[in-house]
């Protein structure tokens, strides 16, 4: 286990290094350049074409599996977890307030990225052997670079099913057992069994029945989260305005250490801010448009338009709302990090009650999760070996949520961090090459030209 800790760790360094935060930012600055900030500007078009996609437009039943609405609660199912409540406490621990910022860059230029990984994985998608749509990087990569890219669908499809058993599912379990085990001291492995059972019922039916539980889960779970959180923002309304001075001001300058926190480099702000906000709201790493593939829907712009939310709901929203939570409380200094922080920072503020609110959170944040990464790796999966090969993977999925639970946590975290960069590589590649392909399809949509199916955009 050492040696393979140390090898994660140095292969971490470099996949997470300054040429993988250039990547992610530059890729995301280019296409919202690209896009003339289009999906700032059409933000209110996103929302209302969310709430038209509860129900699939007359036409587009065939076009997919699940409504515009369900897919995006599905992407959100995977996105909204422990990112959002450990995930911004460790960016804080290791960088400082400033992270939040950079965590919030993320999201802005991450927005533009979503949208195009939707549109793509839409204008590409194909139809399997049990009938389903499947989309994403392995098939916009294959079917808009070319045959020869075929390689490159292959290595990130292999990277997307491996890490779906770390972001998606052993840092979900093992988070939500060592929760439980601090607040109502409930044994890791007895939660791992829970999870394990209460999960497997759901992934076993499939994409229908995920994204069913999804569309009903996550919306309740984010509302009451957000309530909770406003409450104490509320409690704490006169420190916000120094909350947010410490994260503009830590944003350019180093924090100095106090109390149990060590300080941090404007460096190690803007590492750990991309890093956990794109651990959070996954845009660039390829995942989203896998759900995004399989909407009732004949437009990818307008699917895009739908995905592109997700990255605003999940940062700069609640990502903010735990961040404000934390930093607006004394707690961000005791030396605490990961959801132990955000736990004292709720209980601070509420007590006795705001340790329940972070762990019931944090269980359910992680369920869903782990639901929406099954979907994503038993289709990268499926992309390798075949529809039959989907059994197979569920079961293998499922087992790992218990050994997640009882495993120990920086290794969990560290396997998680390695594959999530390895994933967005590839994908990253296959942004920027059919950009102009991304582009021509929102300039059509928005001029009013429809755009065949068959037709060649170039790239």
């Amino acid at each position: 286990m050492e040696t393979l800790t140390s090898i994660l760790s140095a292969i971490e360094g470099v996949v997470w290094g300054p040429l993988m935060l250039m990547l992610l930012l530059g890729v995301g600055l280019y296409l919202q350049v690209g896009l003339k900030v289009m999906p700032i500007r059409k933000l209110g078009m996103g929302f209302k074409l969310l709430w038209q996609g509860r129900t699939t437009a007359e036409g587009d039943e065939k076009e997919g599996e699940v409504s515009p609405f369900n897919a995006l609660m599905t992407s959100l199912s995977a996105t909204i977890g422990t990112g959002n409540i450990a995930g911004v406490a460790t960016a804080i621990f290791l960088g400082g307030p400033g992270a939040v910022f950079w965590m919030w860059i993320t999201a802005l230029v991450g927005m533009a990225t979503k949208f195009a990984e939707a549109v793509l994985a839409v204008r590409y998608r194909e139809v399997d052997e049990a009938g389903d749509h499947v989309g994403g990087p392995m098939y916009y990569i294959r079917n808009g670079l070319g045959r020869k890219w075929a390689w490159l669908g292959a290595l990130f499809a292999f990277f997307g099913a491996v890490a779906a058993f770390g972001i998606g599912n052993t840092v979900q379990s093992n988070s939500v057992a060592d929760g439980l085990n601090e607040s109502l001291n409930l044994p890791h492995w007895l939660t791992g069994i829970v999870i394990m059972l209460l999960a497997g019922a759901v992934i076993l039916g499939g994409i229908k029945r995920i994204a069913k539980v999804a569309g009903k889960l996550v919306p309740l779970m984010a509302v009451a989260y957000l309530i909770c959180g406003l409450l104490v923002l509320f409690i704490n309304a006169d420190q916000i305005g120094s909350a947010l001075g410490l994260i503009f001001g830590h944003a350019f300058t180093p924090a100095s250490a106090v109390g149990g926190f060590a300080g941090a480099a404007v460096a190690k702000a803007i590492q750990f801010g991309v890093a956990r906000g794109v651990f959070s709201n996954e845009a660039g790493l390829g995942s989203a448009p896998i759900a995004h593939a399989a909407a009732q829907t004949k437009n990818p712009v307008r699917q895009g338009l739908v995905a592109m939310l997700g990255t605003f709901i999940d940062t700069i929203i609640v990502c903010s709302i735990t961040a404000l939570a934390i930093l607006t409380t004394s707690e961000w200094t005791s030396g605490e990090t990961g959801a132990a922080l955000t736990t004292m920072a709720f209980n601070n503020s509420l007590p006795g009650v705001g340790q329940y609110v972070v762990s019931f959170a944090l269980a359910v944040f992680a369920f869903t999760t782990i639901l929406g990464w099954a979907f994503y790796g038993e289709k990268c999966f499926e992309y390798l070996f075949g529809v039959r090969s989907i059994k197979f993977y569920r079961v293998v999925y499922i087992l790992a949520i218990l050994a997640g639970a009882v495993a120990p946590l920086d290794f969990v975290w560290l396997m998680a961090s390695v594959f999530n960069a390895l994933m967005a590589i590839p994908n990253l590649i296959a942004l920027a090459l059919l950009s102009p392909v991304v582009f021509k399809l929102t300039k059509d949509y928005f001029d009013g030209k429809p755009v065949l199916p068959g037709e060649d955009l170039g790239r």
